[in-house]
């Protein structure tokens, strides 16, 4: 192999241009597994990328039907990578209901690999199609392979004796290996997680390893030396040290690990099964020691455990979606108006009521910063990539226990289940989390006496001798803590919780933008999971020689200090949302200035080609 092939520095390595591999099929296909599996040899191959897993909301759907199909989409190559890409180079679909719902996230001219065992009467009517588009032209733009999958595998397995119904299960592993050669990949890394797998089934492990080899082999056989550049090494050059693949719940799980270990107290998780928070609490329920989990009988009970965690001397941690966060309102204000450390993450998914909730959307905003009774603020934060999940759960646990405060972390579907290369942090570095130490003064103990940097009260578990107190959600006398319905004092207390919160924003680094120019003509402002497209599109319009400037914000409530100048600084500024604009209408609220929106709701991360020619418009558009 050439120096340019093993070398991520030599001059040609770079420009390799990226690829982009989306695999389709039915729910039971095994799509994601196989997607994974090809992240994980991406990820071997030492090239940057970034994974969305596109799942149906049915749990079962009728095979071969539309509303039943489950992709999962990769984009890998030597230079950064922010997004899984708008459109595949390669498309692998499972059935005529994959190759229908996925088509149109093709190029032109890309590779379609259709397994053609279901084209048949019965599996064009299941997906709706009155003629076969293996024969009547619709497929004429692209490279097309056909195989039969089903029969392969079939072939490949027959010596097991597996019987049809077991050895068909394999038709995925086929499929893998004979991409794994169109893309110059090794085996060993699936075959030994196959190995481990079904370590007390090795049965199962021979049928899928002998599935592998043999779709390795036909791909080896009949020679795909129409696509040279898919085998192309991807290196990328900014791996320093040992990284691993990890997607954004799984970050959440490792920060909340992390916040344990550096604040040396447990973590309790409390949370009630739904889509796609879910896999969150999977997470967790494999650590030992340091993270303790309870599957609770509703939103209500979850959140209040959490909150019964955190007045006992832990810190309590829920987590929901949708329609979830609705439930669990009148408990975080119960913890605002105690002050009590609570972090409530909130994985948005499409809605309103129950939506699409396997799909991404930004749509919880106003209800995180303003959806509760009374006048109750609390802080918001949002991260922006798969490993930022780490790092954003490190930070909420500071500002819960800095402010004796709920916060609440806005994640979503996308951001969730997507998964990056993530160089792995070096722990010792990070601080550890210092709980507020109370001492005995000899006096009466006054539980809402306030810190004067931070305007928190002192947190002190039950028990803990000469700190007897009470609190509750009634209002609370300033200082003692004792029942109070004096109108002053209620004026006092909600005047200082907005003030803790308020103050939060002064202990923030100020706002800096991402890339671009202080002088640009247009800021293109986002939160959340829109990172990646943005930062890729403001990249490919200052490449052009457009004036693009990109901030992100991590912190939505309090807004960071000094963003009001900066956005005011530009000619043009417009926020990007995969919501109708709920950031935009706070900006223009809070600052009076004259924000526009680039909006996005249909359960799709954005496209950077679209987000690309949205802000050209606005370039091209006089100055309001």
């Amino acid at each position: 192999m050439s120096d340019t092939a093993t070398d991520p520095d030599a001059a040609g390595a770079a420009k390799v241009p990226p690829l982009v591999v989306r695999f389709a099929g039915d729910s039971g296909d095994g799509i994601q597994l196989a997607g994974y599996e090809f992240a994980k040899s991406t990820a071997d191959a030492k090239s940057d990328f970034m994974t969305f897993p596109d799942f149906p909301a049915e749990i079962r759907a009728p095979i071969g039907t539309l509303f039943g199909v489950s992709a999962f989409q990769i984009q890998f190559g030597a230079d950064e990578v922010l997004t899984p890409g708008d459109r595949a180079d390669v498309l692998v679909a499972f059935n005529p209901a994959a190759l229908v719902t996925n088509l149109q996230n093709l190029k032109s001219g890309g590779v379609l690999i259709v397994d053609d065992s279901s084209f048949d009467a019965r599996g064009l009517k299941k997906a709706k199609l009155e003629t076969n588009p293996l024969e009547d032209g619709t497929l004429d733009g692209f490279q097309l392979i056909t195989v039969d999958v089903v029969k392969r595998t079939l072939e490949a397995l027959d010596h097991l004796g597996l019987g049809r119904k077991p050895a068909t299960r394999a038709k995925n592993l086929w499929v893998l290996g004979l991409v794994y050669w169109m893309f110059g990949r090794p085996l060993d890394t699936t075959q030994d997680w196959l190995t481990s797998k079904f370590k007390k089934t090795p049965e199962v492990a021979q049928a899928n390893i002998t599935a592998l080899k043999a779709g390795h082999a036909y791909g080896e056989t009949l020679e795909f030396s129409a696509f040279p550049t898919l085998s192309a090494p991807r290196i990328a050059k900014r791996h320093k040290g040992k990284s691993r693949i990890i997607s954004g719940a799984q970050a959440m799980a490792l920060g909340l690990a992390a916040v344990a270990a550096l604040g040396k107290r447990d973590i309790v998780y409390c949370s009630y099964p739904i889509t796609p928070a879910s896999t969150l609490l999977h997470a967790l329920a494999r650590f030992e020691g340091g993270v303790r989990t309870f599957q609770a009988e509703d939103e209500i009970a979850a959140i209040s455990a959490a909150l019964g965690a955190s007045f006992a001397g832990s810190l309590g941690v829920t987590a929901s979606s949708g329609p979830g966060l609705s439930l669990k309102t009148e408990a975080m204000g119960l913890g605002i108006s105690v002050e009590l450390p609570l972090l409530v993450i909130d994985v948005q998914r499409g809605g309103p009521s129950t939506g699409m909730p396997t799909k991404p959307e930004q749509s919880d905003l106003t209800m995180a910063i303003h959806g509760r009774h009374g006048e109750a603020p609390l802080p918001v934060l949002a991260p922006a990539t798969p490993d930022d999940c780490f790092w954003i759960m490190i930070e909420a646990a500071r500002i819960a226990i800095e402010t004796m405060s709920p916060v609440i972390i806005l994640t979503d579907a996308y951001l969730a289940n997507a998964a990056s290369d993530w160089e792995l942090p070096d722990v010792d570095s990070v601080p550890d989390i210092d709980w507020p130490a109370v001492t005995s003064s000899g006096e009466e103990f006054q539980p809402f006496t306030r810190d004067p940097e931070t305007l928190a009260r002192p947190w002190v578990a039950p028990g803990t001798p000469q700190h007897a107190h009470r609190i509750g959600g009634i209002e609370k006398a300033q200082g003692s803590g004792h029942i109070s319905y004096d109108p002053a004092n209620h004026q006092e207390m909600t005047k200082a919780r907005a003030e803790k919160v308020s103050k939060v924003a002064d202990r923030l680094p100020p706002v800096e933008l991402e890339d671009g120019a202080q002088d640009g003509d247009i800021l293109v402002i986002g939160w959340g999971s829109t990172h990646g497209s943005i930062a890729q599109a403001a990249k490919e319009l200052n490449a052009q020689g457009k004036r693009v400037a990109h901030v992100h914000l991590r912190h939505l409530w309090p807004l960071p200090r000094g963003l009001d100048e900066l956005i005011k600084r530009f000619p043009r500024a417009v926020t990007a949302e995969l919501n109708t604009g709920q950031l935009c209408s706070i900006l223009r609220s809070e600052y009076l200035a004259p924000v526009t929106c680039i909006s996005q709701v249909n359960g799709q991360p954005f496209h950077v080609s679209d987000l690309k020619s949205e802000i050209t418009k606005r370039l091209e558009a006089p100055v309001s």
